[in-house]
């Protein structure tokens, strides 16, 4: 039998099956919306496929009710940990007036709710940096001891938003984490036309604080980092960035066509890598997982999508008077 990695870095046995659950969830709601969205019943799709390991390793890091999120679109893993649900999510890919992110008025992937500490996320891509830095800033002069999370791709890290809140993170030292989710493509744009450094970890040092990169494929490890990362910052240390590396296993969003900048072979060779196959093939062999639990599993994730659906499908829109509440003072 394998050794248990998992258990070297600190997670038990039900914390780590609980990990596979919320990346299959993330994984059948990304499946469900998909097909919405061709048939027409949803507008938009930013998919979060091959992204769930990083979300959720980095989630269960983190300590729900006393932690912030400044998220980015693909973060649907790391929302579920922190209390959204199935049924939420659908909510806000149909639109409808009880969607927690926003009352039906934002694009899907715009997480956000003050229940979970979740902040609001924009449609600029990286304005949600500065604002987690602002966060830590307002949390270090409260002397309250709450990290705040921000994520954001790589093609982000290339943006003013990134460096300034970096820059001013370091040099006050503040709890936050930069989690950048390197999934290879912003958009169209490959790696290797983004970055003149090796990696986006490198960038760290010029803000005076640690830069790693690590395999975003793997949660365990994933985990393990960021919670040295929660530890350094509740301890007064300051920030750090972490550069997770993954693969996006389908196009940017359900208006993009990636055949016209990947081939279909690279595509296929990433799916080799897939963090559930590879998460459920570890769970296998340290004896947690069998072919029934991972059927018992993935039944009862269906039947959440799937009454997620329904409910969501048949909810009411929004009314059409509601249309300037919370713009003008109510």
């Amino acid at each position: 039998m394998t050794s248990k990695r998992h258990e070297e870095v600190g997670l038990t046995d039900a914390q780590v099956l609980d990990m596979y659950y919320y990346m299959l969830l993330a994984r059948k709601i990304d499946e469900r919306q998909w097909l919405l969205n061709r048939a027409g019943k949803v507008p938009f799709v930013i998919s979060c496929q091959g992204q769930e390991a990083a979300q959720v390793g980095a989630a269960f890091a983190l300590e729900k009710g006393k932690d912030y999120l400044c998220p980015y679109y693909r973060d649907l893993g790391l929302v579920l940990v922190f209390g959204q649900s199935a049924r939420d999510c659908m909510l806000s890919a149909f639109a409808k007036a009880e969607d927690p992110n926003s009352g039906g008025r934002q694009m899907p992937g715009h997480f956000g709710g003050k229940k979970w500490n979740i902040l609001t996320g924009s449609s600029p891509v990286t304005t949600q940096v500065p604002h987690a830095v602002g966060i830590a800033l307002a949390g270090k002069m409260q002397k309250k001891d709450h990290v705040v999370y921000t994520s954001f791709g790589e093609g982000s890290s290339n943006q003013g938003d990134f460096h300034e809140g970096a820059n001013f993170a370091g040099v006050h030292k503040l709890p936050v984490i930069f989690f950048c989710e390197n999934n290879k493509y912003a958009i169209s744009v490959p790696l290797k036309k983004q970055l003149g450094c090796e990696s986006v970890a490198d960038r760290a040092i010029g803000y005076g604080f640690p830069g790693v990169s690590v395999d975003g494929n793997d949660p365990i490890e994933v985990y393990r980092v960021t919670k040295e990362a929660v530890e350094r910052a509740r301890s007064g240390q300051g920030p750090t960035l972490i550069e997770a590396v993954m693969y996006r296993l389908v196009p940017h969003s359900s208006d993009d066509d990636d055949r016209t900048y990947r081939t279909r072979e690279e595509v296929e060779e990433a799916k080799k890598k897939d963090p559930i196959l590879v998460f459920g093939n570890y769970l296998k062999e340290v004896g947690l997982l069998d072919d029934a639990k991972e059927q018992e599993l993935l039944s009862r994730v269906q039947k959440e999508v799937d009454e997620a659906t329904d409910y969501a499908e048949q909810a009411p829109y929004p009314t059409p008077e509601s249309t300037l509440t919370h713009v003008y003072g109510e």
